[in-house]
């Protein structure tokens, strides 16, 4: 550990979901494998009245259902117990940010300070203005910053700026938890570590690129922050256009956050915007009605909340196109949505079909399909075509798939969770796996396009069954270019 920095956590929204579901197992699985520096406290602040023997007890109830039994070890939540500490603390009253220091003591001094924002963005400029009016900001002080950053390019923009007037940009991170997956950065070793692909990685062998994000659940206890979000925002503006960037960017210099940046940013700044007509014809956007999903009966999006209008989508797909030199000419799907069959997220590169085939007519070939599976489990598959076994005189070929299930094949340790990647590298000050600024402008720039043209245009709002692929719009998106969905048993 003589590395890193000891260094103090305080998470604003620290009784929160996110917090208890996510931050904090991610920082007791810091501990239990000896990432945490001896001197380092981690103090929740949230508006409850609770002291630090009731928050304690909080936590640990989040630890035990959401971390696999096997993994909770009494010995280290006694170690991690010492480590909490509660603070009640209202961002609109900023003399309740004293507090702060008074929790920490001499370590706020002696440390450096991680303020981890889990709470609604329209916050994030407000706290940062009172940390700093507060003078608990110091030069090595780092602020992490949960999506979505705004609503929109205009909101993103007056967040960032605020923002950056308190802390420097150097130290300010933003977190999209896809980036932490070990999938997702293995889509930089597949490409970049391998020679198999990457002379194949343009629009001479690939037909189309899809990316869907599935959820079975609906919104659930969320449905007024989702209400006001909706698909798009919640999804596709971050999630979705950072893997999107690294499945389509060109080989960066080095694998540091500078270069990656800049290849990333090429890639979002070389997407078609859509103009309002364009959107009518390339972004689906629909909501889902009452039906059934893995047996079970489901309400419909507005029954879930006493049957309140509404027009948000829950689920989006979107034709998109990147004009450069590699991708010139191939569409990228884009799908997404709650209350479908199965939960993953993939992606799917469609290679174009063999120019000639030398089998009997009757064998139908199916196109080589290389699948990157995120989650549920993660895992790379490629479909290939394969000759079946047989004394036959007619060469018969079925499709197969080559599988490689991560975690079958990398026993020797456990996968971190991706904010564990990322809170480890936020104390470590490396900013690889983290958003730049300009890219959620960018990202902003071309969704608030779409927005505008769903308005403009009076799109329909689609609906869709519970526990269906979504409207039929939506395989209508990619029957015009002869391309359809990647099917899913």
């Amino acid at each position: 550990m003589a590395s890193l920095e000891s260094c103090n956590f305080v998470v604003f929204g620290g009784t929160g979901d996110l917090a208890l579901r996510k931050l904090l197992p991610a920082l007791y699985y810091l501990e239990r494998d000896g990432h945490l520096p001896a001197a380092t406290k981690i103090v929740g602040a949230a508006r409850q009245p609770l002291d630090d023997e009731a928050y304690s007890a909080i936590v640990a109830e989040g630890l035990v259902a959401n971390i696999p039994k096997q993994h909770y070890e009494q010995s280290v939540w006694s170690t991690f117990k010492q480590r909490l500490a509660y603070i009640e603390l209202d961002s609109a009253l900023p003399d309740t940010f004293d507090r702060i220091q008074a929790s920490l003591g001499d370590s706020f001094e002696q440390q450096r300070t991680i303020y981890y924002l889990s709470t609604p963005p329209d916050l994030y400029g407000q706290i940062s203005t009172t940390l700093g009016s507060k003078g608990l900001v110091r030069e090595n002080s780092r602020i992490v910053l949960e999506k979505p950053i705004g609503t929109d390019l205009c909101s993103s923009v007056a967040i960032s700026q605020t923002v950056a007037t308190v802390f420097d940009q150097e130290n300010i991170f933003r977190i999209d938890h896809y980036l932490g997956k070990e999938t997702v950065q293995n889509l930089l070793a597949l490409r970049f570590a391998n020679t198999l692909f990457e002379p194949l990685w343009n629009s001479e062998h690939i037909s189309n690129i899809q990316i869907t994000v599935s959820e079975t659940v609906g919104v659930e206890r969320r449905w007024d922050y989702y209400n006001d979000s909706g698909a798009l925002r919640d999804m596709v503006q971050n999630h979705m256009l950072q893997l999107l960037c690294l499945v389509a960017m060109g080989v960066p210099v080095s694998i540091d956050s500078e270069s990656l940046r800049v290849e990333k940013l090429k890639v979002l700044r070389s997407m078609k915007v859509l103009t309002p007509e364009e959107v009518r014809a390339n972004a689906v956007r629909a909501q889902y009605t009452p039906g059934v999903v893995n047996g079970t009966a489901e309400p419909g999006y507005r029954e879930e909340n006493d049957a309140r209008p509404s027009d948000t989508e829950t689920f989006v797909a979107i034709r998109a196109e990147i004009h450069n030199w590699r991708w010139r000419g191939v569409p990228f799907y884009l799908r997404t949505g709650k209350r479908l069959p199965a939960r993953f997220s993939e992606v799917v590169i469609e290679f174009k079909d063999v120019p000639h085939s030398i089998f009997p007519a009757s064998t139908h070939l199916v196109a080589n399909k290389l699948v990157i599976r995120l989650q549920p489990e993660e895992g790379i598959q490629l479909f290939k075509m394969n000759k079946v076994p047989g004394l036959s005189a007619e060469v018969k070929l079925v499709p197969v798939s080559l599988n490689l299930i991560l975690p079958d094949k990398l026993t020797e340790t456990r996968p971190p969770d991706a904010h564990e990647r990322l809170i480890y590298d936020v104390m470590r000050g490396d900013a690889t796996l983290f958003v730049h600024q300009q890219e959620i402008e960018a990202a902003w720039k071309w969704c608030d396009a779409i927005r505008l043209g769903w308005a403009e245009q009076r799109v329909p709002l689609h609906t869709y069954t519970a526990g269906s692929w979504g409207p039929q719009a939506a395989y209508q998106l990619t029957a015009v270019d002869g391309n359809s969905w990647h099917e899913h048993d």
